[in-house]
């Protein structure tokens, strides 16, 4: 429905008509909630582990991602209080690695909690930034599904593909220093699930 200023209005059928800062329903309410809470959560830890890394390479991955996520962060504060388009839009996340991995597993030490702060290294720091992106990625893609703002939904999915990418380049990372290792099965069960599958004739329905 349009008003007399050309301005969408929405309904509710108790109350009547809802102005667009309030154009959100109740799941959408505390989905977004729980992204914003979990987005400041990542944006922390990642300031927070900062300090304490020593490779540079990811050191840059660190900061890069830190300032998108801050300007992401922002635009869907943004969109869920005025409801309407936010003045700066959701861009692509551009990784800098390469989209090669390494196969094969390396023969290494087991993996063990660490025992005090002194022992986190390097390996450890990229494995928090990656299950943070990761966490980020599947709550955004949940809420996306069920937001009633338009506005909302289109900024909350576009931002999926971005923490899909982010979350890659730091596998990338991670599988260049061996701490992500990523064994293949032979090729001949790899032929014999690829042959297994074969594509459909025709567009149509028959009945």
């Amino acid at each position: 429905m349009i008003n007399q200023q050309g301005q969408q209005v929405h309904e509710n059928m108790q109350t009547g008509t809802i102005p667009q800062q309030l154009n959100h329903g109740g799941h959408e309410f505390f989905d977004v909630s729980e992204i914003l809470s979990g987005s400041i959560g990542v944006i922390n830890e990642y300031t927070l582990i900062r300090d304490h890394i020593k490779d540079q390479e990811l050191l840059d991955i660190l900061d890069r991602q830190h300032a998108f996520m801050k300007q992401e962060y922002n635009t869907l504060v943004e969109a869920f209080k005025t409801g309407s388009k936010p003045s700066v839009s959701i861009t692509s996340y551009n990784m800098k690695q390469n989209n090669d991995f390494i196969y094969g597993l390396k023969p290494s030490q087991p993996k063990k909690p660490a025992q005090s702060a002194s022992d986190l290294q390097d390996q450890c720091f990229s494995n928090l930034m990656l299950g943070a992106v990761k966490s980020c990625a599947s709550a955004k893609a949940m809420a996306a599904l069920e937001c009633t703002n338009p506005v909302v939904r289109r900024v909350i999915a576009d931002s999926v593909p971005d923490c899909i990418e982010m979350a890659y380049e730091i596998s990338l990372y991670q599988n260049k220093h061996h701490y992500y290792q990523v064994p293949q099965l032979k090729e001949e069960d790899m032929q014999q699930i690829l042959n297994s599958y074969a594509p459909v004739q025709g567009n149509n329905i028959t009945h």
